[in-house]
């Protein structure tokens, strides 16, 4: 059998195993044992025999009390590791700043209206930036981290506030005895040999976007005016990728209908020394251009999928192959993560736009739906706690029927905010999937390093 006709066989068949039959529990076939996966905390048991043939039929009929007693009756039920009760002004560790509300490309899918999110083009001033600095480190007990985040559209378009707001973070974080890391998402185009040093000396966690190979990422990401970006950047990269060392360049790349051959551009991204390479499908853009619909997400699901048999083939072999998605998911399997939220946005984490407000998270910029107050009155308790309230998961429909909720967290708030959930179940084929791998690389390469 061909191998894209065998991903696609597996992928179908994943899509219908991982469809939800009851909140309780899921039962995930795959490896040398079914594993029987508890949402409440995120456990996985082995099971066999009569054990897992009851549990099934409970599943087929939709009989919860039935399955609960079986749970009760194999010692598998346990108190509620999240209960219903929502984050109440939890303490800040985290902020991106949208340092240049601007941009030089021309990206039609981008959630920032080109980088200006939908008003005039602005760069923040070095003062706001220092009082959200400020704000950022007020509230972290000594010896604590926290952690920057520069934003833009094209943060480097106002790269002088950038490093001297680093400078201040840096000396700002010693004199507190706390520590303070930072991260940058950047298009590519305007990076030097200098900023390469100037991320390497502090540390930087850089994130380029890309979009595939060649003509493949200019058709989506081109410079304002239509010309390609690809070269360029591949050009300005060089000394990133050769200097990392306290710094990691990674490639993120937004996944569309126009660019779906994941599994070459993950080896090809791997190749030229990236750090890690991350997907993100498109579920809302702007315009509504490029957003992934159901039959895109099922040729995601397999070209993922086919990556991640090319991450376990990799792991079995010894080789390291930094496929992000991959990574974060057997992480979270492995500590067993149970979250009522899918990030930190709007509780520990926040985004600061160039006029000193405060928003859920750097998408939120300039839209009301995130607001949380700004850095002269600070964070605003009503608007904080009330998100809190209303994204926990427990609020969601139909999260609460979902065997993967608390892995999941409900989804991205600004994507099911404006397109609803249109991705559940790609995302549950995908965690099912992963479990499956976890499993196996637990059996055949115990104690390998993720």
């Amino acid at each position: 059998m061909e191998p894209a006709v065998a991903v696609s066989r597996l992928a179908g068949t994943i899509a219908t195993q991982s469809r939800p039959r009851s909140p309780l529990a899921h039962l995930i076939k795959g490896g040398r044992q079914t594993q029987l996966f508890i949402p409440n905390g995120s456990r996985l048991y082995a099971v066999a025999g009569d054990v897992e043939q009851r549990i099934a039929r409970a599943l087929d009929a939709g009989d919860e009390a039935e399955l609960q007693d079986l749970l009760v009756r194999c010692g598998l039920s346990a108190p509620e590791y999240v209960d219903n009760t929502p984050l109440e002004s939890p303490r800040l560790y985290a902020l991106s700043l949208a340092i240049a509300q601007k941009c030089n490309m021309g990206c039609t899918y981008c959630y920032a209206d080109q980088g200006s999110f939908g008003g005039k083009a602005k760069s923040m001033s070095l003062d706001t930036a220092l009082r959200a600095i400020d704000m950022l480190m007020e509230q972290c007990p000594e010896g604590e981290k926290v952690q920057l985040t520069f934003l833009g559209g094209e943060p480097l378009a106002n790269r002088k506030a950038l490093t001297e707001a680093t400078a201040y973070a840096v000396a700002k974080a010693k004199e507190k005895n706390i520590s303070v890391g930072f991260s940058i998402t950047t298009n590519g185009t305007m990076v030097t040999e200098a900023d390469a040093r100037f991320f390497e000396e502090y540390g930087f966690a850089v994130t380029v976007s890309l979009d595939g190979l060649g003509q493949s990422h200019d058709a989506l990401r081109p410079m304002k005016g239509g010309k390609g970006s690809f070269d360029l950047i591949l050009k300005n990269l060089g000394p990133l990728l050769t200097m990392q060392g306290k710094m990691q360049v990674s490639a993120r790349v937004t996944v569309t209908p126009r660019n779906l051959d994941l599994p070459v551009m993950l080896d090809e991204f791997i190749r030229m020394g990236f750090h890690s390479v991350g997907f993100s499908p498109l579920l809302r853009s702007m315009n509504g251009r490029d957003e992934m619909g159901q039959e895109e997400l099922a040729v995601l699901l397999e070209n993922m999928i086919a990556c991640g048999l090319n991450f376990e083939k990799n792991v079995l072999a010894g080789r390291r192959y930094p496929f992000l998605n991959m990574v974060n998911a057997l992480k979270e399997i492995s500590k067993g993560t149970h979250r009522p939220y899918p990030c930190g946005a709007g509780a520990g984490y926040m985004g600061v736009s160039a006029d000193e407000e405060l928003f859920a998270c750097h998408r939120f910029v300039n839209e009301e739906e995130g607001k949380m107050g700004n850095l002269t009155t600070g964070i605003d308790p009503a608007l904080q706690n009330g998100w809190l309230s209303s994204r926990h998961v427990s609020s969601q429909s139909p999260c609460t029927q979902c065997w993967a909720r608390y892995l999941c967290g409900g989804g991205c708030h600004h994507e099911v905010i404006a397109k609803g959930r249109t991705a559940c179940d790609y995302i549950r084929s995908w965690l099912h999937y992963t479990i499956q791998a976890h499993e196996r690389l637990s059996r055949l390469k115990p104690g390998w390093n993720m």
